[in-house]
């Protein structure tokens, strides 16, 4: 059930007047909740709704063992029960067939002649995210950071919640499980800000994302040699930019923005990350909960920044490699994580080397200057990204040193591309928010402009593309 559809649209409607209509009965309203997060999934594949439930009895059960239980020993025993149940379907599903055939490769290339079972396995949707989702709590749990949730109501809600169960934010225990205790309220600012996000994201998905995606990134980066011009490869490179920005960031502002109309805070997951400064700060503006995530529970507990300078960049160089494997089973995206990885580090070599520790001291035009070369360097590690293998890649790369010319991109493209560029990358005063723009407006012209996106959806259903991130 795709956010961008209208089939979406009368689910959430029903479930926004069930959820109210049972506002103070707590245990009802979260099992309608729940219900209604179930059937969302369900509608991807009722099968993998066994895994759903896999997790969340698995960490459920172990989070309670973790309270009662004082042993060290033991409670190593049980997270470790958390990390194999959890982590092992993950690896299955999601990493089998790549491991397997890359252990074959390896073992024909030295003389070996292997053959390992092949099997055709379906990713479930949005595995990644509710696996690291449940592995935060029972961390959180073991490292006494937050009490065991006693309600496996409340807490099969908080793994199934259907906003971002399939693409995220990756939402922690210690936040949302709170907000389940007590009697949720809905203000019209709320409501109005719920709405401006919905509107906010479905543009970006509707109007850049599937727009960009559709009529140019896929023509001329799936078959690269039909780029007959380096201009054309530079349009496909910014256009895929936009496109999982919007795509991905339009998905996390829906999400949000339809929590909070239910009544519930799950946090940002993007700030305008092309923008950044330097790797560092895009990493605290790109995908949030996942970069936290990754820095509270891999980066720290390797040690961070405490162990010396080659350990820190050790531990950068592995964090980032393993957050470029959480996308998928592909060498590309595991180098496109070491690119990561060697910009943080880099970043670091330099400021030491230049003594600079607070970007914010910088002026207009050096701020202005830096955003724009590290666009560039981001932009760079999205063809390693969107590429299915090296050859993609070297094929887009090469496409740069063609003749440059218009080539067959349109117009209206341009003009498409150019605006989120200008929008998301000039400077603008710090309390400019342009999804906030959305709330400013008259309550008339809201309505007339989330009717006019809806009749846009309408029109284009059939057409609109599944979200990126629910491959990952």
């Amino acid at each position: 059930m795709l956010f961008n559809s209208l089939t979406f649209a009368w689910f959430f409607v029903l479930v926004f007047a069930g959820a109210w209509s049972l506002r103070r009965q707590g245990a009802w309203r979260h099992l309608f909740l729940l219900a209604a997060s179930y059937l969302f999934y369900a509608n991807w594949s009722p099968r993998f709704l066994i895994l759903i439930l896999w997790s969340t009895g698995l960490d459920y059960v172990i989070g309670l063992a973790l309270e009662r239980s004082q042993r060290t020993s033991r409670r190593k025993l049980y997270l470790l029960f958390s990390l194999v149940g959890n982590l092992g379907v993950l690896g299955f599903f999601k990493y089998w067939g790549f491991f397997t055939a890359e252990t074959v490769a390896l073992l024909n290339s030295v003389g070996f002649d292997a053959h390992l079972p092949t099997l055709k396995i379906v990713l479930p949707v949005g595995i990644s995210f509710y696996t690291f989702q449940t592995l935060s709590y029972t961390i959180d749990v073991y490292r006494k950071r937050m009490p065991a949730e006693p309600s496996l109501l409340r807490f099969a809600l908080f793994v199934a919640f259907f906003p971002q169960l399939v693409a995220g934010p990756i939402v922690r225990a210690s936040r949302f499980l709170p907000q389940l205790r007590d009697t949720p309220t809905l203000s019209l600012e709320q409501m109005r800000s719920g709405l401006a996000l919905m509107f906010w994201g479905l543009t970006k998905k509707v109007l850049i994302a599937d727009f960009l995606g559709a009529t140019v990134v896929q023509g001329f980066w799936d078959a690269p040699g039909t780029a007959t011009s380096g201009l054309g490869a530079v349009f496909a490179i910014y256009a895929y930019a936009f496109q999982i920005y919007g795509d991905f960031s339009g998905y996390s502002d829906m999400a949000i923005g339809a929590a909070r109309l239910l009544g519930y805070e799950l946090g940002d997951n993007f700030r305008s990350p092309y923008r950044a400064l330097n790797p560092s700060d895009f990493w605290q503006r790109w995908h949030i909960s996942l970069s936290e995530w990754l820095r509270d529970y891999l980066y720290i507990p390797l040690g961070g920044n405490r162990l010396g300078t080659f350990k820190t960049y050790r531990n950068l160089a592995l964090t980032m490699l393993l957050g470029g494997l959480w996308h998928g089973a592909s060498w590309m995206f595991v180098l496109w994580g070491a690119f990561h990885g060697a910009l943080l580090i880099g970043h670091r070599l330099w400021c030491q080397a230049r003594g600079e520790s607070d970007p914010t001291q910088l002026n207009a035009v050096q701020s202005t200057l830096r955003r724009a070369g590290f666009f560039q360097l981001t932009c760079l590690g999205w063809i390693l990204f969107r590429s299915s293998d090296w050859a993609e890649c070297k094929a887009v790369l090469f496409a740069l040193g063609k003749p440059t010319a218009w080539g067959s991109i349109g117009t209206l493209q341009w003009v498409v591309l150019v605006s989120a560029i200008l929008v998301h990358c000039l400077p603008r005063p710090r309390k400019v928010q342009v999804r906030n723009a959305f709330t400013q407006i008259h309550p008339a012209l809201q309505g007339a402009l989330f009717a006019l996106l809806i009749g846009l959806v309408w029109n284009a259903s059939g057409l609109g593309q599944p979200f990126i991130y629910f491959q990952f």
